[in-house]
């Protein structure tokens, strides 16, 4: 019998080889000799430059940003093996883990760090920049981003705008005559997994500021603003992304990229299919498991349990997906490809024992699967 594995990481806890590798270790137990193959995924978010490195031998650079709020963070990117593909997370130097929760502030917090990763990618030489936008903490449109990278977006009094989503309300004119000119000659893919325009009721401030601190004033201030920068983009450039699938994500930051650097967006799950071979691994597979942190109504929305099973039906494969939580809704991935859904939790523990356990849980839930798997009539 052949296995895949591929998982997601546990948010916070195990990665997704860590995962990964439980699961196979709780397969042994039950199937010796069973082939595993263990494929760690990702969706775009954490994880995703880690994931790509491993798969094509390639390595993490780590580099001096401007963190989310505009204070020095370290940063890691990933270089791929072919040494011309950089992969950047916005939440390694843009995320929400880079802000204590007592000062999440979406008014002012900035894409700028991004935009530096960006920069250290095109002085490595790379020429393909993979763009996971998972996870930030920011709602500026991508503004910090783009002046990291030479765009000039100025007041009225021609003085550039400060860092932060509220700042935009002041905007009145973009220059993109600094952009650095080797962006002209690169191909950047944006992975993206949410499909939110970036202004309304289901953009970027109204859906994502609140997790990012913004209270309702601010929601109400910062889908204001933004709308002002996607007028201003308009008038002086002549492009509008604004109702784009993903323009809204990572608070806008989909938006600034399709319009200063012409990302095309993907599914950011489909593109680390596609990056890790997964596909191949399929075609003789009998079994696959898949596995993320928490499964819900939200899964199917293009997180990586879903992207997976999709696939593995292409071969008519069975799917089972584990989770450190399984909540609410969790039954629509039943109508994605995923055939079982198991949470690695036994009873009512604590969630300090389930992090402190978890690789142990994992392992048992896969192996107690297993047991009733080999089990089933055929």
């Amino acid at each position: 019998m052949k296995i895949v594995i591929a998982p997601q990481g546990f948010k916070g806890n195990l990665n997704s080889r860590q995962v990964g590798l439980a699961i196979e270790n709780g397969i042994k137990r039950v199937l010796p000799g069973a082939e595993t193959i263990v494929k760690p995924m990702a969706d775009g978010g954490e994880g995703t430059a880690q994931t790509l490195v491993e798969a094509t031998g390639g390595r993490l650079i780590t580099t001096e940003a401007t963190g989310p709020l505009s204070k020095p963070v370290s940063a890691q990117w990933g270089l791929l093996g072919d040494k011309a593909t950089a992969v950047i997370e916005t939440a390694a130097a843009s995320g929400l883990t880079l802000v204590p929760t007592e000062q999440l502030n979406p008014l002012s917090t900035t894409t700028y760090g991004t935009g530096e990763l960006i920069l250290a990618a095109l002085d490595h030489g790379c020429r393909e920049l993979i763009i996971g936008i998972g996870g930030s903490a920011t709602n500026d449109g991508g503004a910090g981003m783009a002046q990291a990278l030479g765009v000039q977006l100025l007041d009225s009094r021609g003085m550039a705008v400060p860092f932060g989503g509220a700042a935009l309300a002041e905007l009145e004119h973009v220059d993109v005559s600094r952009l650095d000119p080797r962006l002209a000659n690169c191909k950047v893919l944006l992975a993206c997994d949410v499909t939110n325009p970036l202004c309304g009721i289901e953009g970027a401030s109204a859906v994502y500021g609140p997790q990012k601190g913004a209270t309702p004033e601010m929601v109400s201030h910062l889908n204001a603003a933004l709308s002002h920068y996607a007028d201003v983009i308009y008038r002086d450039l002549g492009v509008d992304f604004r109702n784009n699938s993903g323009a809204g994500a990572a608070g806008g930051l989909g938006m600034g990229l399709m319009v200063f650097l012409k990302a095309e967006i993907m599914s950011g799950i489909d593109m680390v299919i596609r990056s890790t071979g997964l596909t191949k691994e399929l075609e003789d597979a009998d079994l696959v498991f898949t596995a993320e942190g928490r499964i819900d109504s939200q899964t199917v929305r293009g997180k990586a349990p879903v992207g997976i099973a999709r696939k593995a039906k292409e071969f008519g494969l069975p799917v089972i997906a584990l989770a450190g939580e399984v909540a609410d809704g969790y039954q629509a991935v039943y109508q994605q490809g995923i055939d079982a859904v198991f949470s690695i939790t036994p009873g009512p523990i604590s969630l300090g024992q389930s992090l402190a356990q978890a690789e142990k849980l994992v392992a048992n839930v896969a192996e107690n699967t297993m047991r009733l798997y080999i089990k089933r009539p055929e």
